[in-house]
């Protein structure tokens, strides 16, 4: 991690859960990082916590709405303005709504597909024009995806966002195929986790908090600081190693 220090990061949806502790782990480690989310409150609440604690990187809160293109491309110029550009970009924003596929609401699918694919695939557009600009030849964009990229549940209710995510499998692949036709050395991972405990399933099953609760309670689950060691992890390899993917889940998760 040594190289990143004083470099500059994004990472998407860092209000809370993994996005919250990815930005946490980049400033301890000595990176600007610019976290975004709807709201910051909790963004400054912990770049707060980071400077008390005497971290040598800086935690820098960006509100931005990751459904209108407008904001994200705001972030980006004001991001080129102030930091030079993007080095690092960790597109972690993402959200379900239990919407099934034969009864959902147009409104919960568009949602999902905004968050989880468009907005991640602008900034990713975004940052590699901001590293090609600048002839950084050696970033990184990793999208933190999900086990649900990889298979189907029986879960009615999680179809539409699986789709999401294997949408993700897929662009992030394509994006680590386009980066090799242009010959560029800047890489791209998927990160894929089981279950994690965060707030995402109060937010699934926002009218039932018992049974978002019951989903935490079925197993021993990884936590938001078990991925952001998979992110340190991931930017601590040599230029020249290439991690496409990592799926980790809790050791009862079976699927």
């Amino acid at each position: 991690m040594e190289r990143w220090k004083g470099r500059v990061a994004l990472v998407t949806g860092a209000s809370g859960g993994i996005g919250a502790a990815v930005a946490r782990g980049l400033v301890q480690h000595g990176m600007k990082v610019v976290g975004c989310a709807r709201s910051v409150e909790k963004i400054e609440k912990l770049a707060a916590e980071c400077q008390s604690a005497g971290y040598p990187g800086t935690l820098i809160p960006y509100k931005c709405d990751l459904c209108n293109e407008d904001e994200i491309l705001s972030m980006f110029s004001a991001i080129k303005t102030l930091h030079q550009g993007v080095d690092v970009c960790i597109n972690n924003a993402g959200l379900a709504r239990p919407e099934t596929l034969l009864s959902g609401r147009t409104e919960g699918w568009r949602t999902m597909i905004d968050v989880n694919v468009l907005a991640l695939t602008i900034c990713t557009r975004e940052a590699y024009q901001s590293m090609k600009e600048r002839d950084v030849d050696d970033g990184h964009i990793i999208n933190i995806n999900s086990m649900s990229g990889h298979r189907i549940l029986p879960t009615s209710i999680m179809h539409f966002y699986s789709a999401t995510k294997y949408a993700v499998t897929a662009i992030t692949e394509g994006l680590r195929q386009e980066l090799r036709e242009v010959k560029s050395h800047i890489r791209a991972t998927s990160i894929s986790p089981g279950l994690v405990e965060t707030n995402f399933a109060f937010k699934v099953h926002d009218n039932d908090p018992e049974k978002a609760a019951a989903t935490y309670e079925s197993i021993r689950c990884l936590k938001a600081e078990d991925i952001a060691s998979s992110v340190l992890y991931v930017l601590g390899t040599p230029p020249y190693v290439q991690i496409g993917e990592i799926q980790l889940r809790p050791t009862e998760q079976l699927s």
